[in-house]
């Protein structure tokens, strides 16, 4: 019999495959990014970065199995809802930036910044899916512990994050695309 537990390792693990997909078109993209001059900003923090969403999918599964946290589904069911609708809102982000898109902070001198898509409500938007998201994948099977730590981790290195883009994106003509 299967049980909720492992379909929940099972979606942590199908997740954690489409990240490696966006893995290696963030490397393909930053080597776009990099042929027209890119020049990178905050090195120092995409260690810990790349540590804390690793660490993540796995805390997620541990927490659910090593402390048997149980599957609720009025609490489950709309979690998984918001965890998938998160996919499709990096999707939506990804395919707006385009081959501009990577997890580093990459500025391609002379390119504007991009304004359309999500970009043209806020500056941000995957640092807002991200958030939700580590509240929602742990939550989708009770891993409150996971959901916490991760809010706290996150926040805590989006200060620094958000101050590196931030002032890599002012050396960028406002713009749309």
């Amino acid at each position: 019999m299967v049980t909720s537990a492992a379909l929940y390792v099972a979606f942590l693990a199908a997740t954690g495959a489409e990240r490696l997909v966006e893995v290696r078109t963030s490397n393909r993209n930053a080597a776009w990014s990099f042929e027209r001059g890119g020049v990178e900003y905050g090195q120092g923090h995409y260690p810990a970065m790349v540590a804390l969403h690793t660490a993540f999918l796995f805390a997620c599964a541990l927490e659910v199995v090593l402390l048997h946290r149980a599957f609720v589904p009025w609490l489950g069911v709309p979690m998984l809802l918001v965890a998938l609708g998160c996919q499709g809102m990096r999707a939506w982000i990804i395919t707006t930036l385009g081959p501009r898109w990577n997890t580093r902070v990459i500025i391609v001198p002379g390119l504007p910044r991009v304004t359309s898509g999500p970009y043209r409500w806020m500056n941000h938007p995957n640092y807002v899916i991200v958030a939700i998201e580590g509240v929602a994948l742990p939550l989708v099977h009770g891993a409150w512990l996971t959901a916490a730590a991760f809010t706290v981790l996150n926040a805590l290195l989006l200060r620094t994050r958000l101050a590196v883009e931030d002032a890599a994106l002012r050396t960028l003509p406002r713009g749309t695309e």
